[in-house]
């Protein structure tokens, strides 16, 4: 009877994994159904470009600074009660923030919505813990890989179908994508099975909650060290480069909602590709560890291309060769996670998530003021490229952190031996 029951779990668990994908990849086309949009709807409500890149700062800030405080205790939550209903709860809060997103008749309406959905929305932390709950720890960058492979089909199919809905509405697309998140939240609680067993669930506290206590006690895990920082710093770059790269290419090629939409969907077609095909094949070959180091590298490369493009054609290609920077996420995460005790998954993936929100928050601050200095230059001017070499330095220092890091790792091992 117990190995009938062992069985049935370890069935339960695999087939969970296909039910998380298609989860990940609903809320993410609806996550990207806005992106291409977002800033002009902004923009409707501003005079100049220069107060357009200010204002999209601040509404992507609110968003971001709420989720910074409220991913970790989501996180906690979810290793209290479970990660299905937590996920059902982002699912909702990711619904009701697009459609009044879309209802939304003034500034201050947009930054009050952001900030509400990002309080509610860790569905990203919450999906990364319960991968890790179904996965030994050997397979989780594989598994991260996947996960992110979804991102990446999603990012596929949500910017073509935003930018394509927005040329006719800059509101459509945000009811629509209130319409796949309230679908993702009946796919979730009809479908959709738990998997954080009762016995590996532990009572929730507030301290473990808080963002700053999370954040410590991820930087004092054992394995992780610098990585933190690396976190912080490559997550930074990122958020720079979404929370300008449709004003970038609207200032620099004069791109609109259907172009950026297409563009999008190339980083994601790439994400998808390399993420969900080559990452497990890479991985036989190489560790997590050098995975890291390499796709820093092409990163550092890939942020100085993009920002001294002169052509439109010119970012597609630094997307295609991009191909080891899709690695460095899902690697990063597996070294995490397997640094982690099963009990505190949500915990700390609710911390990296936190982190990540932080960066967000930070992100608007450095991205949108230095595109505010150089909107005014004419059209393929390399000047406009700021943010983007901005993305470059933070890169290149996660390169050097990550390095040490891992050497200081080999030497201590190699005294411990």
């Amino acid at each position: 009877m117990t190995n009938f029951k062992l069985f049935s779990s370890r069935r339960d668990r695999t087939a969970a994994m296909p039910f998380i994908m298609l989860t990940v990849l609903i809320d993410m086309v609806s996550i990207g159904l806005i992106i291409p949009v977002l800033p002009s709807l902004v923009g409707g409500f501003t005079g100049s470009q220069a107060d357009q890149a200010f204002w999209y700062g601040v509404v992507v800030f609110a968003f971001g600074i709420a989720n910074f405080f409220g991913s970790p205790v989501l996180g906690a939550l979810s290793d209290a009660y479970g990660r299905r209903p937590l996920l059902l709860l982002g699912f909702c809060g990711l619904g009701l923030n697009f459609f009044a997103t879309g209802l939304a008749t003034a500034l201050w309406m947009l930054i009050a919505v952001r900030l509400v959905g990002g309080a509610l929305q860790a569905n990203a932390a919450v999906a990364n813990a319960y991968v890790a709950d179904i996965t030994p720890p050997e397979e989780r960058a594989r598994r991260f890989g996947m996960l992110g492979a979804m991102f990446g089909l999603g990012f596929i199919i949500g910017p073509v179908l935003g930018g394509l809905l927005g040329a006719i509405t800059l509101q459509l697309p945000f009811f629509v994508a209130g319409g796949f998140a309230m679908l993702n939240w009946l796919y979730g609680y009809y479908v959709l099975p738990e998997s954080l067993p009762v016995e590996r669930r532990r009572p929730f506290h507030w301290g473990a909650a808080n963002p700053l206590v999370s954040l410590r006690t991820l930087g004092r895990l054992s394995g992780v060290g610098r990585l933190a920082a690396v976190v912080a710093l490559s997550g930074l770059a990122q958020y720079v480069l979404f929370t300008t790269w449709v004003l970038y290419t609207t200032f620099k090629f004069g791109w609109g909602p259907r172009e950026n939409g297409w563009s999008l969907a190339a980083v994601g077609i790439m994400s998808l590709i390399v993420q969900g095909f080559l990452l497990g094949r890479i991985l036989k070959h190489v560790s997590p560890r050098r995975l890291v180091v390499a796709g820093l590298v092409s990163s550092v490369l890939a942020h100085v291309l993009w920002g001294a493009a002169s052509q439109g054609w010119m970012m597609y290609a630094v997307i295609f060769l991009n191909v080891l920077g899709y690695t460095v996420t899902a690697s990063l995460q597996s070294i995490i996670s397997g640094a982690a005790e099963s009990h505190n998954q949500g915990q700390i993936l609710g911390a990296v998530n936190s982190l990540n929100s932080l960066m967000a928050v930070v992100a608007p601050l450095c991205g949108a003021p230095l595109l505010a200095v150089v909107s005014h230059l004419p059209r393929g001017d390399w000047r406009i490229g700021a943010p983007f070499y901005f993305c470059a330095i933070l890169q290149a220092a996660s390169l050097v952190l990550a390095f040490l890091h891992f050497r200081g790792e080999r030497e201590q091992h190699r005294i411990q031996k």
